[in-house]
């Protein structure tokens, strides 16, 4: 059973972004569909190989779980509804990816490129992404509990997605994600989910920051030049003293916890 399975959401914000959101709910990740895989590395290799110039290798709904990937130049390469869970793509290169539905929850992108890649629906939860490029990529999809340690996010789009709500309110999760040291800069982060994630040090300069959620999270040393901060919840978030006028137009800042 994949992301076609049949959601039931109600009317209200909270039950359609759960809805949206928790796709792990019901699904059995031990079956072989989530925990096996049905190509080799050598029949990627060999499609890759063989790829014609100007036409996208299609590798959509296949079950690559556990396979190891690493420092394959996968570019451009549908991995829609994919299954690729512990799989190693350390290294790999994946830009303009279409990973739209893919599943790549324990996944290792540590290194990894995905400049322009298109993550909508994604399931990543615990993906290892240290150092991982994500520049100018759409993610709108579950990174709970990542690890993005200098990672580069800059100019990706993060943001919520308005205008398509049929499946709830799809955005960037990054809910208790390690983000250490990692780039936003100028990305669209409006709506995301940073609770209690632990960005310290973190560049947010010129990145669109309004109506995020970063309650718990730890903002410490973050750079908040040019940001746009309005409706940014900082509720019991940890932040500097001098990061006050930057964050002025966030909410509940008088509850953050101030160093």
């Amino acid at each position: 059973m994949g992301l076609s399975f049949v959601l039931i959401c109600v009317a209200s914000l909270s039950a359609q972004d759960l809805c949206a959101q928790d796709m792990l709910q019901g699904v059995d990740l031990a079956q072989p569909a989530y925990s096996k895989a049905e190509l080799t590395r050598a029949d990627v290799e060999a499609a890759l190989q063989h790829r014609k110039s100007g036409h996208k290798i299609d590798l959509s709904e296949k079950s690559l779980n556990g396979l190891d990937l690493s420092g394959l130049d996968l570019h451009g390469v549908d991995f829609h509804a994919a299954r690729m869970n512990k799989t190693s793509l350390a290294g790999a290169r994946l830009d303009d990816a279409i990973l739209d539905q893919a599943w790549l929850i324990e996944a290792d992108l540590t290194g990894a490129s995905l400049k322009g890649a298109h993550a909508f629906a994604s399931q990543m939860q615990r993906i290892r992404a240290d150092g991982a490029d994500f520049a100018h990529a759409r993610l709108a999809g579950d990174l709970t509990g990542a690890s993005a340690r200098g990672a580069n996010f800059s100019e990706a789009d993060l943001s919520a997605d308005m205008k398509n709500q049929s499946m709830g309110l799809m955005r960037a999760v990054l809910r208790s994600a390690v983000l250490e040291g990692a780039r936003f800069h100028k990305a669209n982060l409006a709506s995301a989910d940073l609770r209690f994630a632990r960005a310290a040090g973190a560049d947010f300069s010129e990145a669109n920051l309004k109506g995020a959620d970063a309650a718990g999270a730890d903002l410490t040393g973050a750079n908040w030049t040019g940001a746009m901060t309005d409706g940014l919840d900082l509720d019991s978030a940890q932040i500097d003293a001098a990061a006050g006028g930057a964050l002025a137009g966030a909410q509940n800042i008088e509850r953050a916890r101030v160093k």
